[in-house]
């Protein structure tokens, strides 16, 4: 019987099921069930990471370098000077990534940050713009997510009093030195706008650094290297030629930064030289040289698995070992051996027997069976991985009860506040003591409160934090750089589980840490034999495996809608969260989320965004585009997402609740880091989980799909998971044959002489 009115064609969540690798799934309910199963001509732009764009320009680029690399064979708020939280924050990390430079006696290299851009040179602008307000993404040199190299931490607010957010951080340039670039970029036909990244980007002197060398420009935020080009010419004249040993060195040095933000630390030669030839550059080993002997890059020769090839008589000279040759920047080369070294040392300075063998051994004795093997293993060994979906979590709460009641300082660290908070409750009910008497979560603190000192146990007297055991939820979601702040924040003896689902979409940032020390096999790893519960755990534990399984949900945890286009893609996804499954499965609209493969297109967030708005809370838009009760995403940094709602808007700026906590974004800041967020990414979506998800496959995103998004997207449906079909066969194959897009990274051979002797 369908729980639609009589008067309404309108889809309507049906009989569950899901379709298999062979037949196209279909909707039993009365009211789909005419639907057209072969669904066809949905629009949609192609995932490109957390903020995927729809520039055909940018993806023609990318899909050409990609393309050379496969054929290459890589694939606080209070103080004395009344400083914002997110600006304490942001201080504090860089302090602790100075003490990390300090042990390894090396400079690490600043990143340009964006500003607002004003000027005449209509492309450059429009790209600049486009960059820093969200809207495209930066033209990539690889088909890889989008997200910005580094996760800049959001400060978790700890009093009711709003937190002002603000942009990263920019070096205060003298206005001296701001008009001087500003003419040199009048002269070239740049944006005058540009001026003050420009400043923050090359330092003292900018003015005549791009005068001698005008490629420079390619260190700002969003700039292309046909634009720079047109710069060189108009400042260089008949000197600028594709051949110019600067044009080659910069263009080096962008494809790194564009691989990194494709999540790669670092590249393998002949990919290198290959990205170098499509951009025109005759001599591309000359070019990767020069920027070695600037220093403006580093050569790393990694071991082959492979052994040598065995001499083939007692005269012949044994053959060497084959190498790796990589190239990378040197911020990413000083992460990656920053956390192999911390790796190891927490690795080998937990000693074996530490007096509490029999206490442990209680402990384990007393937990279900999988925690019980994760006690074990933590009791023995200083790092350890766990591995297993959200239901999982139960096991390390039942870690950290055993941990407190064995006088031990554990701590668990979360991405997001909504994490934090749940694991909070998973913790309950345990019934572990009391936390600090401030307010703090018990035993659990954001990743970024963490490093910030903001949460979590604070800091003993040689910097470290002050604990026994920390376990880090959520693990994929590390990118090199938060995992080496971790790594060398931790205190000598303490002990250190990373934990989370290898399933999902790896991290924003460069590295796949927890992917590599699986790889790696280093340490112990247990997995969980504890499975997420119901038909939607069924389903996406297929998923896991590479399988589109169909499953029985008697309750409608599970509904196929099909649609032919996007028209009616749109149409269904409203309907869905504004009346059905309302009506039907009793989940208001405030707690389903939608979740689409891309931001451009006739289906991407923005228009359904849009879709949604018009029926959910309809407003003129008084500030920029909001209005009071509006739900949004706020990204504080490129690469995190926090959703909230709009409460109201003044002088301020923009006031938002994030996940219980009040948050101003001043109005400048508004275009570039709030957007509707009734409808994310799956990128954006990972780590959170909400009662209802409604996932949108419209024709056009076929190409975008992957084994590790479909298991994202669908994993964050607790109890109830529509998906709007319109992609036929694309997604049981995308299921079976289609996997996590590989990153180039160093850790597993850093990690193969640092690790312990036995495991």
């Amino acid at each position: 019987m369908s729980t639609e009115p009589e008067t309404t064609e309108e889809a309507e969540p049906g009989a569950p099921g899901a379709g298999t690798a062979a037949d196209a799934p279909e909707s039993t309910g009365e009211d789909v069930g005419h639907a057209d199963a072969q669904s066809e001509g949905g629009d949609a732009s192609e995932e490109k990471g957390t903020d995927a764009g729809e520039d055909t320009d940018a993806n023609t680029d990318a899909e050409a370098v990609a393309g050379t690399e496969a054929a290459a064979g890589t694939e606080s708020s209070e103080g004395a000077a009344q400083l914002s939280e997110a600006a304490a924050e942001l201080a504090a990390q860089r302090l602790e990534r100075e003490r990390i430079e300090r042990r390894k006696a090396e400079k690490q290299a600043p990143i340009a940050a964006g500003a607002k851009l004003s000027g005449t040179a209509a492309d450059l602008l429009a790209a600049v713009r486009a960059v820093e307000s969200g809207e495209k993404p930066v033209a990539t040199a690889f088909r890889e997510p989008e997200p910005a190299p580094r996760r800049a931490a959001q400060e978790p607010v700890r009093r009711p009093q709003p937190v002002a957010a603000a942009a990263a951080p920019v070096p205060t340039a003298a206005p001296e030195a701001v008009g001087a670039v500003r003419a040199v970029l009048t002269e070239g036909g740049a944006p005058e706008g540009l001026a003050a990244q420009a400043v923050a980007a090359l330092g003292e002197g900018a003015d005549e650094q791009l005068r001698d060398d005008p490629w420079q420009l390619l260190r700002v935020a969003g700039v292309r290297p046909e634009q720079a080009d047109g710069f060189a010419r108009a400042l260089l004249g008949a000197e600028c030629g594709p051949d110019d040993e600067r044009r080659g060195r910069a263009l080096t040095v962008w494809l790194l930064e564009q691989a990194a933000v494709a999540g790669h630390t670092a590249l393998d030669a002949p990919a290198l030289t290959a990205a170098l030839s499509q951009r025109s550059v005759p001599d591309p080993d000359a070019a990767v040289q020069s920027a070695l002997a600037e220093g403006e890059a580093l050569v790393f020769q990694d071991a082959l698995d492979t052994p040598a090839p065995a001499p083939q008589d007692d005269t012949e000279e044994p053959q060497e070992r084959p190498v790796r040759i990589l190239i990378g920047l040197e911020r990413y080369a000083l992460a990656e051996e920053s956390l192999a070294d911390g790796l190891a040392r927490v690795m080998n300075s937990v000693p074996k027997e530490d007096g509490s063998a029999a206490d442990w051994e209680e402990a384990a004795a007393a937990a279900p069976r999988s925690a019980g093997e994760l006690i074990r293993a933590v009791a023995a060994h200083g790092l350890v991985l766990h591995t297993g979906g959200d239901a999982s979590r139960s096991e390390t709460a039942a870690l950290l009860h055993a941990a407190r009641a064995l006088g031990l300082r554990g701590w668990a660290a979360t991405h997001t506040r909504g994490g934090r908070d749940g694991f909070t409750a998973e913790l309950a009910r345990h019934d572990l003591p009391d936390g600090p008497a401030d307010g703090t979560a018990t035993g659990v603190a954001t990743v970024d409160g963490l490093l910030s000192g903001t949460e979590g146990p604070g800091r003993d007297a040689d910097g470290a934090l002050d604990l026994d055991v920390l376990v880090v939820l959520d693990a994929p979601q590390l990118d090199v750089e938060t995992a080496a702040m971790l790594a060398e924040s931790l205190p000598d003896g303490a002990r250190l589980v990373l934990s989370g689902d290898p399933g999902v979409l790896w991290s924003a940032g460069p590295g796949r840490v927890f992917a590599d020390l699986i790889a790696a096999r280093a340490c112990p790893q247990v997995a969980s034999r504890t499975p997420d519960p119901g038909p939607i755990g069924e389903l996406v534990s297929g998923v896991g495996i590479g399988e589109l399984n169909q499953v029985e949900a008697p309750g409608k945890e599970v509904v196929i809608v099909p649609v032919r286009d996007a028209g009616e893609a749109v149409h269904r996804t409203v309907q869905l969260v504004a009346d059905s499954v309302p009506r039907a499965i009793g989940i208001p609209a405030e707690q389903t989320q939608v979740i689409t493969p891309g931001h451009g297109g006739a289906v991407g967030t923005r228009a359904l965004n849009t879709a949604l708005k018009e029926r959910l809370n309809p407003g003129p838009g008084r500030f920029g585009g909001f209005d009071p009760g509006d739900r949004v995403v706020h990204s504080p940094a490129p690469g995190r997402s926090v959703p909230g709602h709009v409460v109201k808007a003044d002088a301020e700026g923009l006031h938002l609740e994030c996940s219980g906590a009040p948050v101003v974004v001043p109005k400048e800041r508004v275009e570039q880091a709030v957007r509707h967020g009734w409808a994310l990414t799956a990128h954006q979506a990972v780590g959170m989980r909400w009662p209802a998800a409604v996932v949108v496959l419209p024709g056009d995103a076929a190409a975008a799909l992957t084994r590790p998004w479909v298991y994202t997207a669908f994993g964050r449906a607790e109890r109830h998971l529509s998906v709007v079909h319109g992609v036929e066969q694309a997604l049981p194959h995308a299921v079976a044959e289609v996997p996590q897009k590989p990153r180039t990274t160093r850790l597993p051979a850093l990690l193969k002489p640092q690790a312990p002797a036995a495991v």
